[in-house]
């Protein structure tokens, strides 16, 4: 039966999921699109904003829109590259630093929380697994 499906069960969870991060990161005044970028710009300190274009695969125009708000709340800041003046860097900032570590830590809660019932083995297994997905034409950063 459809209903019965892996990706039907997949999607059913992904939006239990879904529902469970943004309410932890609104608790934390973050969208679910921020916390993404704020995340990739805590693990790599400076981008390209055609380097996050190219990893988070969204519309130019929707990074954007996420970058105003972020850079509005001082959370990021975005220069034009000394070397390649065309070129435009992203870099988190000390604020944007200390609310993605409150983030992640609500996100863990989140975790601990939709995965009570399965061990650190089916967790590593489950995130194996959904690596393997594929996923064509996701958008990443859309709210």
């Amino acid at each position: 039966m459809i209903t019965d499906r892996v990706s039907f069960t997949l999607a059913r969870m992904g939006r239990v999921a879904e529902t469970e991060l943004r309410q932890a990161l609104a608790e934390r005044g973050l969208k679910l699109s921020h916390a993404h970028v704020l995340g990739l710009l805590a693990e790599r300190e400076r981008v390209s904003q055609q380097a996050l274009l190219e990893e988070l695969r969204v519309d130019p125009s929707v990074l954007v829109t996420v970058l105003n708000g972020l850079e509005e709340n001082g959370l990021v800041t975005r220069r034009r590259d000394p070397a390649d003046r065309r070129r435009h860097v992203v870099e988190i900032s000390d604020l944007g630093t200390e609310l993605v570590a409150q983030a992640d830590s609500a996100v863990r809660a989140a975790e601990a929380k939709l995965f009570a019932d399965l061990d650190e083995q089916d967790v590593t297994a489950l995130r194996r697994l959904l690596g393997l997905i594929r996923a064509t034409g996701a958008n990443a950063c859309e709210e």
